[in-house]
């Protein structure tokens, strides 16, 4: 992980410049530009709020439409930045055989180039916020150090899963699927309170509760998202119970999934 960050460092400025590239390509030639990367997070919550009209989720006071919204948006900068991260080598074959620099600068540019978008749909947070009259709390100075952990932990599967679509192409054919499944296991739909009151509360596993909670909490977007709902909206500090396993997880897997990605690296040129 030191030479990861000492290779961040030193092509900082290519790392820059190919995302803000991979950014112009990608929406100059849309009429709605990027306003795209506002539409998915909007029609998610507008489907949500329509399930939530005949099932009735709780939401602890706090408008169904911002609490929805702010599970929303970590989710889907991790879902985006980890689909990009992993298609990154294969799209940049004809680039990775002409020249050599490291080559996990395409993951780590696939996942750099979605903050833009990230950074969009906070502040049509903050519009929605004012609509429904919900004043951010102080504990929203949070944030950035949330941020951080959701780009660890989707490089943490787009490094190992970069390398191995190169072999396998079927990975990159797999993902959306097990992404999608992965919202289904994430508190986006609804609140992990939900999910503690019925396990940690309730004990409706009998004596596997507290293992399934656990297990639950092994995704670090389980900690994320309730941690961004709890310091953007609730002025709570996050919850470290429910952060911590997904936590330790990600802290794990990223130098293993690093390694994996500079073993094969030596081989992308000949296979790509």
């Amino acid at each position: 992980m030191l030479q990861f960050a000492a290779n961040l460092l030193r092509y900082r400025e290519l790392v820059a410049i190919m995302a803000w590239k991979q950014i112009i390509v990608r929406y100059k030639q849309s009429y709605l530009g990027l306003a795209w990367a506002v539409l998915k997070p909007l029609t998610l919550m507008l489907v949500f709020t329509l399930l939530n009209s005949f099932v009735n989720i709780p939401s602890a006071g706090i408008p169904y439409q911002v609490l929805s919204f702010t599970a929303l948006i970590p989710w889907i900068f991790f879902q985006e930045s980890t689909s990009e991260g992993v298609s990154s080598i294969v799209s940049n074959a004809q680039l990775i055989r002409k020249i050599y620099f490291p080559r996990e600068v395409f993951p780590l540019t696939g996942v750099i180039t979605k903050l833009a978008e990230f950074c969009i749909n906070v502040l049509v947070l903050a519009l929605l916020m004012a609509w429904f009259g919900v004043m951010p709390a102080a504990t929203i100075v949070w944030v950035p150090l949330l941020l951080v952990y959701t780009i660890f932990a989707s490089l943490a599967l787009a490094l190992a899963g970069a390398a191995l679509n190169v072999f396998y192409r079927d990975v990159g054919t797999m993902l959306p699927l097990l992404l999608q499944l992965m919202m289904y296991a994430s508190p986006v739909i609804y609140p992990l309170e939900v999910v503690r009151n019925k396990l940690v509360g309730e004990q409706v596993a009998g004596e596997w509760s507290d293992v399934l909670y656990f297990l639950y909490t092994l995704n670090p977007l389980a900690g994320i998202i309730d941690a961004f709902q709890r310091t953007v909206l609730k002025g709570q500090a996050p919850d470290i119970g429910a952060i911590w396993p997904g936590l330790v997880l990600t802290a794990i897997l990223l130098p293993v999934s690093y390694a994996l990605f500079k073993r094969a690296e030596q081989s992308f040129a000949d296979i790509v």
